[in-house]
């Protein structure tokens, strides 16, 4: 293969590749080494002729302390093929390259990865069964937002869009790959003619998709996870989401190799799934089998439904993303969906905050932000969005196309952040759910008792446990959701045996309250 700029760019990297060693953002290392969780990129000169998206394979092996994980490639346009690893582990890595095409196969070279830089958690896992931690450890508490078609917006809306998200408390946007909205990028394949379906799955546009992980790289500088949606069921003119089963299979191969090692990228398989009628629950199940097993990076895998739900327990799903706004209008509902589904829960549609004049799009502030904490208290966690604007059109605004808030609940939403990252790792547990005492924390450390609409003048300081069971002392705040203030109360409360199932403090057994809605209450161990 000729030597061309790209590969000059390769250094001591090995010939036939050039290197760009990527943080999760688009920063560039030294060259011959990248950061732990970082992006690795190698690019190679191939074939131009022919449908390089079915006619050329490429993958790269990248192999360290007896470790081997195979990377697969992707067609970036203009005869250039690359690969993308993020090394799982630091020190020295070797790499070889296989493809169908000779000029591209049997290339190789190392590269050192180091220590990952401040503020480079790694991506998010499952941890503790029911929550979310990167994978150097640090809890992720997640307060997610939806903005379906940002990422296909102006330059100008885009960056007006992240220059919201930089000052605002979400550390997950949820983001469609195909358009549902009005948009500036339409066209993830190559057109063929005048007509909406006139477009050809066989060949995709490499442009599509690098201006979709720009933004996928810029929601990882800002500390936010990318929760990627694959199909969705809101564009039937084009088409996207009803492609036959080997075109489905090629753009998921694609998006694999060309997003998967971005470290803040999750799968979302599709939004209400159940309302893409062109698949059977057959064709979901086949996807998600084939992008568990595709993935050599292993990120979040979810779907989301409408009205049916997915069966969650499948071993192809990490967590649950659910919508259901009754679901957390108490916490026991909330509780109950995790304890079907055995895993973490993501409520990201419980309706939004807006005045949209269809029904799920006009929550007050007040309303939306009750539905974080009732979900809160029930162990899992819930998703915001906003349907306000002028024209009273879900589609302008930042549901569907992001820009500006305008909404009531995100201070109180980064307030509640705040609460939950004072509180135990890695998150808040339903105590007694089913014994309707709505208290969720940490047993014997740490409680959560939450008010809603309620507007309560006392609260009788009662917490569940059993003989031989730790009598501790707390102190207790009342904790104003709405208003984001935190009032100590003096003193302890020390626990002795109340009854067979629950303590409390006989020289003070209530707590003086103000009187109004929103209202919380924390008890610390002393």
């Amino acid at each position: 293969m000729a030597v061309s700029r790209r590969m000059m760019l390769a250094g001591s990297m090995g010939a036939g590749a050039a290197v760009l060693a990527r943080s999760a953002s688009a920063a560039v290392a030294q060259p011959g080494q990248v950061e732990r969780w970082g992006v690795l990129e190698l690019a190679f000169d191939g074939p131009r002729t022919g449908n390089p998206f079915d006619d050329v394979t490429l993958s790269v092996r990248f192999s360290s302390d007896g470790r081997t994980i195979r990377v697969p490639g992707f067609y970036d346009g203009d005869g250039v093929y690359r690969v993308r690893f993020s090394p799982p582990e630091t020190g020295r890595w070797q790499w070889t390259s296989e493809s169908s095409a000779a000029t591209m196969s049997g290339k190789s070279g190392s590269f050192e990865c180091t220590v990952p830089s401040a503020g480079n958690h790694g991506p998010v896992r499952v941890a503790a069964g029911y929550h979310f931690a990167y994978a150097d450890g640090t809890p992720f508490r997640q307060i997610g937002t939806t903005c379906y078609s940002w990422a296909l917006q102006s330059e100008a809306k885009c960056a007006q869009t992240l220059a919201t998200l930089k000052t605002a408390p979400f550390n997950k946007m949820r983001m469609l790959v195909f358009p549902n909205v009005e948009s500036v990028a339409t066209n993830p394949f190559v057109r063929t003619g005048p007509g909406p379906r006139d477009w050809d799955p066989a060949r995709i546009d490499p442009a599509y998709f690098r201006r979709f992980e720009d933004r996928i790289r810029k929601l990882g500088d800002l500390g936010i996870e990318a929760d990627v949606i694959l199909f969705h069921p809101y564009d039937e003119k084009r088409g996207y989401s009803d492609m036959a089963r080997a075109d489905d299979e090629r753009y998921l191969r694609y998006v694999i190799a060309r997003f998967g090692a971005y470290r803040n990228l999750w799968w979302s398989m599709a939004n209400e799934y159940d309302d893409v009628k062109s698949k059977t629950m057959a064709d979901w199940d086949h996807l998600l089998q084939m992008l568990q097993a595709e993935d050599p990076h292993d990120r979040l895998r979810s779907i989301h439904q409408i009205t049916t739900y997915y069966d969650n327990r499948k071993p192809w799903i990490t967590h649950s993303s659910i919508q259901n706004g009754a679901a957390v209008l108490d916490d026991v509902r909330a509780q109950l969906h995790r304890s079907f589904g055995l895993k973490p829960v993501v409520f990201d549609e419980v309706c939004y905050e807006g005045n949209s004049k269809l029904r799920w799009g006009n929550l007050t502030g007040e309303q939306l932000v009750e539905r974080f904490w009732w979900g809160l208290m029930g162990g899992t966690y819930v998703g915001h969005s906003e349907t306000i604007d002028p024209e009273r059109n879900a589609d302008h605004s930042w549901l569907g196309q992001g820009g500006r808030l305008a909404g009531t609940s995100p201070p109180r939403l980064a307030f509640l952040r705040r609460i939950m990252e004072e509180g135990p790792a890695p998150g808040i547990e339903p105590i007694q759910a089913w014994w309707n005492y709505s208290i969720a924390g940490k047993e014997f450390e740490y409680y959560l008792h939450y008010f809603g609409s309620e507007q309560p003048t006392q609260w009788p300081v009662v917490l569940p446990g059993r003989k031989g069971q730790p009598m501790n002392a707390y102190r207790l705040d009342i904790i104003d959701t709405w208003n984001m203030t935190i009032s100590p109360v003096d003193g302890l409360f020390r626990m002795q045996r109340h009854g067979d199932y629950d303590f409390h403090d006989p020289a003070r057994p209530t707590v003086t309250l103000p009187g109004k809605p929103w209202l919380a209450v924390r008890l610390v161990k002393a």
